[in-house]
């Protein structure tokens, strides 16, 4: 009787290793989300003195973006596979800007330049690289 059981209860702790082991490769997939495309997100930041404005990150469904800086504005294209993302900024506009707006806006540009990664996390896409940045959904 005592042997039945022991061997029950190997089976059924092998069993659930088993379960265990399929779940932990499926999880990656059945967890990955797609790319936001055809969204407009919002920099997760505190407005700059004196203004409201918030740096905004508008991407089509071809990856093709539109990216309004703290002042000037500029054209990129994301290229996503799988987690893994890099943003081609093109020329920036030329936009009178006080000095501190220009030094945000060239500060968040090379952000974005060297984003390696995305994931999103509630209600953000998180892009990370050389700085981590959060724009909300």
């Amino acid at each position: 009787m005592q042997l039945r059981r022991m061997r029950g209860q190997r089976r059924s702790i092998a069993t659930a290793a088993m379960g265990g082991a399929i779940f932990l490769c499926m999880a990656p997939h059945a967890l990955a989300q797609p790319f936001p495309f055809g969204s407009e997100l919002v920099l997760d930041a505190e407005p700059m003195r004196g203004s409201k404005k918030l740096p905004v990150l508008d991407i089509g469904q071809n990856g093709a973006a539109d990216i309004e800086l703290w002042c000037n504005s500029v054209k990129a294209q994301l290229v996503v596979a799988a987690n893994t993302i890099t943003i081609i900024t093109g020329q920036m506009s030329s936009r009178q800007c006080p000095p501190n707006y220009a030094r945000a806006d060239d500060e968040l540009l090379t952000a974005l330049n060297q984003v390696t990664n995305w994931r999103l996390e509630e209600f953000a896409l998180v892009f990370t690289g050389g700085k981590t940045l959060r724009f909300r959904m």
